[in-house]
């Protein structure tokens, strides 16, 4: 296993968040590779990172309607 170090990480939220906080998670594009993804509302909490063409993937499904919820 690969440990990530985020300590220096910044973070971006969803245009489509709301102010509010909500049910958002935050991105880091920080690394070439892999993309960290977190709770927004659990800053300190778990990390999960994907390689970044199954990121890339799941987005570009996401936009094409592939996916629901």
């Amino acid at each position: 296993m690969r440990i990530v170090d985020l300590s220096a990480a910044s973070w971006r939220k969803s245009s489509y968040s709301n102010q509010d906080g909500g049910a958002c998670l935050e991105v880091s594009d920080d690394f070439d590779a892999l993309v960290p993804v977190r709770d927004s509302k659990h800053i300190a909490g778990p990390v999960i990172i994907f390689p970044a063409t199954g990121w890339a993937s799941f987005v570009s499904a996401l936009q094409r309607g592939e996916l629901s919820a």
